[in-house]
């Protein structure tokens, strides 16, 4: 009989001692963000855990991974639902964007950045998002160039689409679908790819095409750049890098860095409208079948050749079809690059990721098969 889901979050002690006795704890360990739930809750009763579960049942890692989907669903109903109160002004996402801008994405760049290990072996995950980047950031181009598209919704499209949530959303459901051997490539593909590719890429286009500032000189352009404060937190976290951080500063910025999805999210449904202007509805629709069908294809079609390990193929692939990155609706956000459509872009991405993300799951197992 499969393990009942609800007997994993009892409320007593003994119904703790009584799953640390059936020995599960140590699965729920490996498994994300409900783990970590579980984990202070034992901690507050002064339990310990001990090795194991063997075999965990598949239909439970699902449910998991579903809670993440929950959680950010909620957090975006919470915005959706703010928006209706007086108490919150029309500004509020705006402002939300700006603390995440600030705050909140400084500090996640100098939590992961000095996490990173540079490995010969892992080049492939490391290298593909960035040639993923090139081949739509050139389609976007074209593509707005041929539609006569206005040059902020391009760059809009620029910063957002090549970037996926290959981190929040990514890992727990790579280690739901792949199991927990299958993390390494996902989190080499994120930090090496879609994280810095966002702490440099993204910030260097907001930084030229934000259209509340004047054409900026070279200086000004370079200045604009290195005063960013996700920039400023790259540089800073690269020269830290090999010096840990101290107890203290290591507990604030993970509390900083954890606030990154729920506000950024409850900012995106504060603005998610689906009534988008006649002219934004072409470019929304394009987006979204180049974020979620077009981008893992091409991931596909260049790894095939390379003929990888069969975990790395699922898991480049995989990543690739993330729907895009909140952090990087928040740069385009902030710098005033269509928001409405990027607000949309990133909620809807979400919501059909449902869909896609299980469905290329079944046919990646149809290719390694």
């Amino acid at each position: 009989m499969p393990p009942n889901y609800r007997q994993f979050f009892p409320s007593t002690t003994r119904d703790y001692k009584l799953i640390l006795n059936f020995q599960i704890f140590n699965y729920f360990e490996k498994q994300g963000i409900l783990a970590v739930i579980l984990a202070i809750r034992l901690k507050s009763v002064g339990l310990s855990t001990k090795s194991g579960l063997e075999s965990p049942h598949v239909g439970l890692i699902y449910m998991l991974c579903m809670e993440s989907f929950a959680l950010v669903l909620i957090y975006l109903l919470i915005g959706s639902q703010l928006r209706r109160l007086p108490q919150f002004p029309a500004d509020t996402g705006m402002v939300l964007n700006q603390y995440v801008l600030y705050v909140a994405l400084p500090a996640l760049v100098l939590q992961k950045i000095p996490l990173m290990t540079f490995s010969a072996q892992l080049w492939m995950p490391a290298v593909l998002p960035w040639i993923i980047l090139l081949i739509v950031a050139t389609l976007v181009l074209l593509v707005g160039k041929i539609m006569k598209w206005d040059r902020h919704l391009i760059a809009a499209l620029l910063v957002v689409l090549p970037l996926g949530n290959t981190s929040f959303l990514g890992f727990p459901m790579v280690e739901a679908f792949f199991g927990e051997q299958a993390m390494p490539y996902a989190i080499i593909y994120d930090q090496l790819g879609s994280f810095l590719a966002l702490a440099t890429y993204a910030t260097l286009l907001c930084a030229w095409y934000n259209p509340q500032a004047s054409a900026p000189s070279a200086g000004q352009m370079a200045r604009r750049v290195l005063l960013f404060p996700s920039f400023i937190a790259l540089l800073l976290a690269l020269l830290l890098k090999d010096w840990p951080y101290p107890e203290f500063m290591q507990r604030l910025l993970d509390s900083l860095a954890a606030t990154l999805v729920p506000v950024i999210m409850v900012a995106v449904g504060f603005q998610f409208r689906l009534k988008l202007d006649g002219k934004e509805a072409l470019p929304l629709g394009f987006a979204l079948m180049v974020k979620l069908v077009l981008m893992p294809a091409i991931a596909l079609i260049l790894l095939l050749p390379l003929q990888p390990d069969g975990l790395l193929l699922q898991v480049g692939v995989f990543q690739a079809a993330m729907p895009p990155m909140v952090s990087a609706g928040a740069l385009a956000i902030g710098a005033a690059l269509a928001p409405r459509l990027v607000a949309a872009l990133v909620g809807l991405g979400l919501v059909l990721s449902f869909i896609t993300l299980p469905s290329w799951y079944w046919l990646l197992q149809q290719v390694v098969s």
